[in-house]
This record gives structure tokens, sequence and C-alpha cells, in this order.
């Protein structure tokens, strides 16, 4: 619970990153210790949707570790944010925490599947993870220019495929941000700004190709064949009637290109900053009006340096620009098994042994006496050690001592994490003294149970016991009384309608009372749920 609550107000950097891991990798332990597969615990997890407000409440640990891995992917972005993307080392901090983001959030898409949460749904998670990569490649063009862009034909060339490759990845945001089911709740301000962010970004291309084609004719030492083949691949098809070797050849070809390539550029420039007006928050933001001012001034100031005579006669329109990058954005995937943590209850045993999915008897003290030298039973295995080949008529087997106990303790000292050599040892330490030890026994649901038995004669029929027949009796009432338990990740149609989602802020329920007071219209609670 204490690291629980410490999650809540994580840091924003590495450490926070790493203490959300360490609880995540904890409930790992925890799941596997206390909460058994085929049935819940009665511990409620109750959680916030980010975009809705919605709490969601589970008896069930799997909410649980989701949420925590959202809340890793956001903190992630919260650290992107955070970075100094004036300098070099900014940059590369940032484009790394968007990918590892995306890669987290990818991660959670995968492997929690049918979450009952609006936060994590595959349409959100989706959303989400193309948002981090289109900023992560918005960073790789600010690293690209942060030098300072040359006007140089073959810089300009790579510089107009690496921000049109931002402004394409961010009219894919805006589409995916504006299908159902998540229109509804995307945050306005967010789906404008992805909108403006393409059009800013596909603007600058424009202008980019337009400063090419406008100043930087071409001389006698130039490579004709270098910088045809280079703006050859910047589009996507040529408009009919031009070829590419003819426009660098002739100026006026070249301008009129150059011109309708600036016509362009203004259009989203305006488009961007309309978009910007209709929205209240970005029409607060100082910055934003000013990069987007600052494009378009500059754009028209380039435009009304160009001849003019012509413009009524020029019916080219500019091509569209091919998005190409160097710089491939991909998911980091998390790396949880870096972070190192020491199981909190590790002195319950080896894991693999002492598990939620195994019942075990309480321990039981045997009184070993040794019988001309000898034990009377052999141990084998790792920790804990079990005893093996039990001899029935030793003084062991007649105090209770059974064929596959486990030992738990040797003469008052535990023993679970020591194996068979270690064990004798402790044995032979006391010579020809009797020593207590304490064993367990692992209860074998199935055996307690009647096994069918039948009787056959040729030629009659089968017939089975009178308790054969009263345990069929008995299945058959615990179908009708005990409907299916619905696990956790299968939630059919009637409750995917009234999910909410899991993330935010974690609520720690402390009674059973509590969670009484907070339970809502919105909670979602199956029948078994309320049980607890």
């Amino acid at each position: 619970m204490d690291l629980r609550q410490a999650c809540r107000t994580p840091s924003r950097d590495e450490a926070g990153i790493e203490m959300l891991i360490s609880y995540f990798l904890q409930l790992g332990y925890v799941e596997n210790r206390f909460f058994p597969p085929t049935r819940h615990m009665g511990v409620l997890f109750t959680w916030y949707d980010s975009f809705t407000g919605v709490p969601v409440c589970q008896p069930n640990l799997l909410l649980e570790k989701a949420s925590i891995l959202f809340n890793i992917g956001a903190l992630y972005t919260q650290i992107g944010t955070r970075c100094n993307r004036q300098t070099q080392a900014g940059l590369e901090n940032a484009v790394d925490a968007f990918q590892r983001a995306a890669g987290v959030l990818s991660y959670l898409k995968e492997t929690f599947t049918h979450t009952p949460s609006y936060d994590m749904s595959p349409a959100m998670l989706n959303v989400l993870v193309k948002m981090m990569l289109a900023q992560a490649q918005e960073c790789v063009f600010e690293q690209i220019g942060l030098p300072g862009i040359r006007n140089e034909f073959f810089t300009l060339v790579k510089m107009t495929q690496e921000v049109a490759k931002v402004g394409e990845v961010y009219m894919l945001v805006n589409t995916a941000m504006n299908q159902e089911p998540v229109k509804e709740n995307i945050p306005y301000s967010w789906s404008k700004l992805a909108q403006i962010k393409s059009d800013h970004y596909k603007a600058l291309a424009h202008y980019f190709i337009a400063t090419i084609l406008c100043d930087h004719e071409l001389q006698p030492g130039d490579d004709e064949d270098q910088q045809e083949k280079a703006l050859s691949k910047m589009y996507r098809y040529v408009p009919e009637g031009l070829m590419v070797l003819t426009v660098l050849k002739d100026k006026v070809q070249r301008k009129q290109l150059g011109k309708a390539h600036l016509r362009k550029a203004i259009i989203y420039h305006e488009e961007a900053l309309r978009v910007c007006g209709l929205c209240k928050k970005l029409r607060n933001i100082d910055v934003l009006q000013e990069v987007l001012t600052a494009a378009h001034k500059r754009s028209l100031v380039k435009y009304a340096q160009q001849e003019t005579e012509d413009d009524f006669l020029s019916l080219i329109q500019a091509p569209d620009i091919l998005p190409k990058t160097e710089h491939k954005i991909e998911t980091i995937a998390p790396q949880l098994s870096k972070v190192k943590v020491k199981d909190f209850f590790h002195r319950l045993g080896p894991l693999t042994v002492f598990s939620a999915k195994q019942r075990w008897t309480a321990p039981r003290t045997i009184r070993i006496h040794h019988e001309a030298g000898e034990l009377g039973f052999s141990l084998k295995g790792g920790s804990p050690v079990q005893i093996y080949c039990l001899d029935p008529v030793c003084s062991a087997a007649s105090m209770g001592l059974k064929e596959g106990d486990y030992i738990v303790s040797v003469g008052g000292v535990d023993c679970k994490w020591l194996g068979v050599n270690e064990v004798l040892e402790k044995f032979r330490s006391v010579g020809e003294q009797p020593i207590e030890i304490e064993v367990i026994s692992c209860q074998d649901t199935t055996a307690s149970m009647h096994s069918k038995s039948a009787t056959y004669s040729v030629g009659m029929q089968k017939t089975y016991s009178l308790i054969c027949l009263a345990m069929e009796e008995d299945k058959i009432d615990q179908t009708k009384k005990a409907p299916l338990k619905l696990p956790f990740l299968s939630w059919g149609t009637k409750n995917r309608q009234k999910a909410a989602s899991t993330l935010c802020l974690p609520s720690a329920v402390a009674g059973s009372s509590q969670v009484k007071k907070k339970l809502s219209p919105f909670t979602l609670l199956n029948t078994e749920s309320s049980l607890y």
C-alpha cells in the first residue's frame, strides 16, 4: 500500500518510471502468491478515467496492472514534453521518451485486451500510440533543423521530405482522433492541434520546395542528373506537360512551379490560422499564434518577391510532395526486466511452490529419532526439499510424516529456501539427538472426492453406484445455483456499453464500508463483485 500510494504522485523522471515499474513487478508476485485464477479475493481496485472522469471498480488485479502500465506510458509523455528542445541532447531525450511511451501503450493494447476501460480500449490506445510517434517524428525534424537550414539545393530537398513526413503523421493522428468511438471524448483542442500541425508542416514542405525552384537556378557547374533525380523523388506525380529536367533548365517553368508551391503553402498556412481561431484554448497560446503567423508572413513575402505579371497565365497546380524520412520512428518495447525488485513475500518460500495455485495444510511438527543412524526417508527436489522413499515402519511415519511432504523448518530454523545438502547438514549437526521438523502437505482437491464406480455385466446396461449418481446431482445443482463467472477480460456487450475507463489517480480502498460509499451509477461491478 505504501508503494501504491507513492505511485499516485511519481516524480517526472526516470526515478518515477522505475518506481511505477517496481510496483508493476510486485503486483506480479502478489498475483501469483495470493490471487487464485479460479476465484476473486474480494479486494477492490478503483481507478478514474482520464478522459471522462468516470470511476471504475473491479475485484481483479489485472485492472491494477493495466492501469499502472497506462500511467507508465503517460509519465513517459510528460518526460518528453519537459525536455529542452533547444538542445540536441534534449531533443534526443524527447524522441526516446515519446518512443518509449508508444511502446508501453502498444504493449498494453496487445497484452490486456477487452479491459472495462475507455482509456485502454484498442481504439483509444491506437490513437495515443500514433500521437506519441508523431511527436517523436516532429522532434526528429527539429533536431535536423536545430543547427540552421542552409539555403542549398540538396539540403532543402532533405528538409522538404522530412517536414512532409511530419505533416503526414499528424494528418493520420487527426484522422484517427475523428473516428468513432474515440471522437466524442478526445479533447477538442487535441484534435484541432493535430490538424493545425498537419497543415503547418505541409505548408513548410511547399515553402521549402518553392525556395529550391525560385532561388537555385541551374548553373553550368551543377550536376543536372543529381538534381533531376532528387527533384523527381520529391513528387508523387509530375503534372501533365511538365518534365523535371525541363523545369530545372527553363527559368519560366521553374518560377511558375515555384509560385504554385507558394500559393499552396499560403493556403495551408491560412487554414492552420483559421482552425486555431476556432478553439478558444489554442487561441490563448501566444507562442502558437506567433509561430503560425510568422510562417504565414514568410510565405507571403516570398510570393511577393516573384514577378506577378504572368500570374493570370499560370495554370500549373503544385503536385503533392512525397514524404520521406531518413530517421525511422518506431515504438520501443518496455524493458520491465531491467528493473530489479525483491519479492516482498520472499520469506514465504519459492514462488514456484508457494503460489495461489496450490493449497497447503497447516505446518505439522514431526519429531525425528535417528534409528541406527538412519532417518527412515530420503530427500529430493530443490527448495523446499521433499520427503522421498519414506519407510512406512519408521518412527517419523508413525508420527504422521507422509511421502511427498515438504520440509519448511528444521530445529526451529526456516528452510524453505534450502536445498537437499543444506537440510541434510542440519540433520547431521544434531548427531543422534532427536530433532523436530515442520512439514506441510499439498492438498489435492480431487483426492477427497469419491471416484466414479460402475458395474457392468454382459447383456446388461451399465449401472452407476448411488455415490456416483449423488455426485452428478450435486453438479447439476451447482450449475443451476452458480452462474458462470465472467473473468475480468471477458466483458460482454452489456457491460461494454457501461464500461468506463481506468486511469489517472488510484483510490485505495481500505475497507468494505468505504467501497459502499463510492458506489455510483457509473461504478462497474458485475454480479459477483457485489458480494464483496
